[in-house]
């Protein structure tokens, strides 16, 4: 098997994100591709509204399906009052269907903030052996297949959607050298 690409691969080069200080910044990616280590790595806590922690605030159980819509309704509240105060707000959740990211980019739209998408996109079988790495309950491989589906359309449609700027990162050692740079705000 051959080992993944590391950051060295892009010749010690990091790739450079900048972001409004009040931005609303969606990252997009299946399950497994990184996006909440993404987000622990580059964002303050404060900054990142997680759908899997929403869901664990709600039932106490990241992974708990059933409590999906109270977990969005809950990251649309947040994300309200801080997109009305001007402050930098990651949604870490999969945002790979068009009609999530449509609703999340009307909330910048009405608060006047721009909209940023970070689409993490390593391999597909990155992503599957990371999750077949993880702890049961996890997504069926099969979801995670459907997931990339729909990873793959968004690509195509994202530059339509509103977004002021889109960073896509195509493997390991992109993802890896990312390097945020945002004014404080």
């Amino acid at each position: 098997m051959a080992s993944s690409p590391t950051a060295d691969d892009l010749g010690g080069r990091f790739v450079s994100i900048p972001l409004p200080a009040d931005a609303l910044v969606l990252l997009v990616g299946i399950s497994a591709s990184g996006k909440s280590t993404f987000a622990e790595r580059h964002f303050a806590p404060t900054q990142v509204v997680s759908s899997d922690q929403l869901r664990a605030v709600v039932t106490d159980d990241p992974t708990a399906q059933g409590a999906t819509d109270d977990a969005f309704d809950l990251l649309h509240r947040i994300l309200a009052m801080r997109l009305r105060r001007g402050r930098l707000t990651v949604v870490d959740a999969t945002n790979v269907e068009d009609w999530a990211r449509a609703e999340l980019i009307a909330a910048a739209r009405r608060h006047r903030r721009p909209a940023v998408a970070i689409v993490l996109d390593p391999p597909l079988e990155v992503a599957l052996a990371r999750n077949a790495a993880r702890a049961s309950p996890r997504p069926p491989p099969a979801a995670i297949r459907r997931q990339h589906r729909r990873l793959v359309e968004s690509i195509q449609s994202l530059p339509h959607e509103g977004l002021v700027a889109i960073h896509h990162l195509r493997s390991v050692a992109e993802i890896d050298a990312a390097r945020i740079e945002s004014p404080s705000g």
